[in-house]
């Protein structure tokens, strides 16, 4: 005898109407959450965009700003507009005795077209004449700076020595530069080391006075720690005085190459040679001053091409701003 039970669809979707309210909340919980994230997402992305287009806009709407045109641009240029001015109406004063700006360019033109000829030991382009004079500027300047930078630590950091040196400094240091020349051309029996004495005589007074004036003006605190460590006179000098005193010893360095570059030119006029000086003396002998005004830029343009690069080296050296 075969039974036969039947299932209403009432009976049969029982089971599945009793577990339904749960997964029913779950469903609405997790379409609530997904429809919130992307309705979040939509409103980041629609305010990122919103604020780039306003900044676009803004950007769009901005005046052009020539604040750069007005402070730093245009009021070199004016200078050298006045200068060129002044120049043409001193030409035109002395009757073409001191040659127009037009004619000084052009004649710059022909000297720069060919810089490093040579013909002769006393006819030279005036490109080897430069690399003559910083090569004399290199070589007293560097040997001024081998003996004037621990000669400033020195007299800095012992009270004895600094008021054993200081009346010799005070004593020599205003005296000229060209007043050691004969001493040079006695001493070393010619004219190219002489000059260089010269270079090393006026480089070192800056070098020594900004050195030892940095080491005094160390904060007394720092020695005070050091005592107390108990730290040794190397490491005194290379940890404690020398990160210290190097603004004020790369001050020293840069009044140093600066004096040296004034004086070398002196020096070579009076000594001959190769050198830049000696271009500039020699073409006044020639009469010819269109080079000598040519000279005279060149001499101011390698001295602020020296300037810039020691206060570019200053700054990367330095926390300090370096003034200029």
């Amino acid at each position: 005898m075969v039974s036969a039970v039947a299932h209403s669809p009432r009976s049969s979707a029982l089971p599945t109407s009793r577990s339904s309210p749960r997964d029913a909340t779950h469903l609405i919980a997790s379409s609530a959450l997904e429809t919130g994230a992307a309705g979040l997402n939509d409103g980041k992305s629609s305010t990122q965009t919103t604020t780039q287009a306003a900044a676009a806009a803004a950007a769009a709407r901005r005046p052009w700003d020539s604040t750069f045109i007005w402070q730093r641009l245009l009021p070199p240029l004016l200078g050298l507009g006045l200068l060129a001015l002044l120049w043409e109406l001193v030409s035109l004063g002395t009757a073409a005795s001191i040659p127009s700006p037009r004619d000084t360019f052009w004649q710059a033109v022909q000297i720069f077209s060919n810089p490093f000829y040579s013909q002769g030991p006393n006819d030279q382009g005036i490109g080897w004449n430069i690399l003559s004079s910083l090569k004399r500027v290199a070589l007293g300047f560097g040997l001024a700076a081998i003996v004037g930078i621990p000669v400033g630590f020195l007299i800095g950091r012992f009270t004895f020595l600094g008021r054993m040196f200081n009346p010799l400094i005070s004593l020599l240091r205003p005296v000229s530069p060209l007043a050691w020349l004969p001493i040079g051309l006695l001493v070393f029996k010619g004219a190219n080391p002489a000059a260089i004495w010269t270079i090393f005589i006026c480089s070192i007074w800056p070098m020594i006075i900004n050195t030892a004036v940095g080491v005094q003006r160390v904060p007394q605190d720092y020695m005070n720690v050091a005592r107390v460590l108990n730290l040794s006179e190397w490491k005194i000098v290379t940890k404690i005085l020398f990160p210290a005193v190097l603004p004020y010893m790369l001050t020293g360095v840069r009044l140093a190459v600066g004096t040296a570059w004034l004086v070398i030119v002196a020096a070579e006029m009076l000594t001959g040679g190769v050198g830049i000086g000696f271009w500039v003396w020699d073409e006044w002998n020639n009469l010819n001053v269109k080079n000598i005004i040519i000279a005279i830029f060149v001499i101011g343009v390698v001295g602020l091409v020296l300037e810039y690069a020691l206060i570019r080296l200053a700054t990367a050296f330095t926390f300090e701003e370096v003034k200029n």
